[in-house]
């Protein structure tokens, strides 16, 4: 049995063909793990059914096939255990910033007395930098102060695991690179455990711990595992200047442009479902540590192999 924080085991999404037609399979024999306080973030072209994957793991959709097990609990609908952030704000209109965390911090601890709360609140507010914007209502912010509104509101619940779907998709590179930067920060602060969906390889880069390649759709499947040998203490300045930042995206946006639709179009030799290959870019070929403390110990039967672009 599996020792790991979060656990996907065989996850499939089928829907009902329409007119007689067949049905039509998203994903399928999905697996995964991922370890307390690691950052995932998971990559692939529309249509492989990243969002899914995410709400299923939210509780706020069901899987056709499979199950995942968080923290030793199966997830079978909606939890406080598990806040989400999506690409749109979704902000109450007619609260201030302060009141629409205030909702979600009084839904997690409704004994907490009213000082208590704002005491919390003005607490996580501060954290995304939006101090001085609290009694402000949505119309009154600007978008990345929006997002920054749901970021504060989901840490603010204080939950086991953070689901951000794709959360800064809208925004201006500027305000992107500033969120970026702060979520480093606040994951730093309080050992998140992240499951997050981008399109953007460098913002994986920087965020992840490891990243996730989904196969094109339909039949999607986890195609690889990339593990970020990048220091944990990277910045957007600093990322370049790394000697293996290129090798690690270099094979992501190869992965993208061609082996995704080669992969997709035939499975290749060896490929096992259950232990995904788990690549280390730029790193001279040997096997990947399996101990307790190593983030990808879950990772049975792991294969690192060497790629220098």
């Amino acid at each position: 049995m599996s020792t790991s924080f979060l656990l996907a085991d065989g996850l499939a999404k089928k829907y009902p063909g329409a007119s007689g037609k067949p049905d039509l399979t998203v994903f399928e024999d999905v697996h995964f793990t991922i370890e307390k306080g690691e950052f995932v973030c998971i990559i692939g072209h529309s249509g492989c059914g990243k969002t899914t994957i995410l709400n299923v793991l939210a509780g706020l959709d069901t899987a056709s096939g499979g199950n995942v097990v968080m923290d030793g609990r199966e997830v079978s609908g909606p939890s406080l255990e598990r806040g989400v952030v999506f690409q749109g704000h979704a902000l109450m209109p007619w609260l201030s910033a302060k009141k629409n965390v205030e909702f979600a911090v009084r839904s997690r601890w409704p004994d907490k007395s009213k000082k208590e709360i704002d005491e919390h609140c003005q607490r996580y507010l501060d954290l995304v930098g939006l101090t001085g914007s609290e009694h402000k209502k949505p119309s009154e912010l600007s978008g990345g102060m929006k997002q920054r509104v749901g970021i504060a509101r989901a840490f603010a619940i204080e939950p086991k695991m953070l689901l951000l779907d794709e959360p800064f998709g809208a925004l201006d590179a500027l305000t992107r690179g500033n969120i970026q930067e702060e979520l480093v920060k606040i994951c730093a602060a309080t050992h998140q455990t992240v499951f997050m969906i981008t399109h953007d390889v460098d913002e994986a880069i920087l965020l992840a711990d490891k990243i996730m390649l989904m196969s094109n759709g339909p039949h999607a499947r986890i195609a690889e595992i990339v593990a970020n040998t990048l220091p944990r203490n990277r910045t957007r300045e600093t990322l370049h200047k790394e000697p293996r930042y290129y090798a690690i995206r270099n094979h992501l946006v190869d992965f993208l442009v061609s082996r995704s639709k080669r992969f997709s179009e035939e499975l290749p030799e060896g490929y096992d479902a259950k232990h995904p290959l788990v690549v280390m870019p730029g790193m001279e070929t040997q096997p990947v540590p399996v101990v307790p403390s190593a983030p990808h110990a879950s990772l049975e039967k792991a294969v690192v192999i060497n790629l220098r672009h």
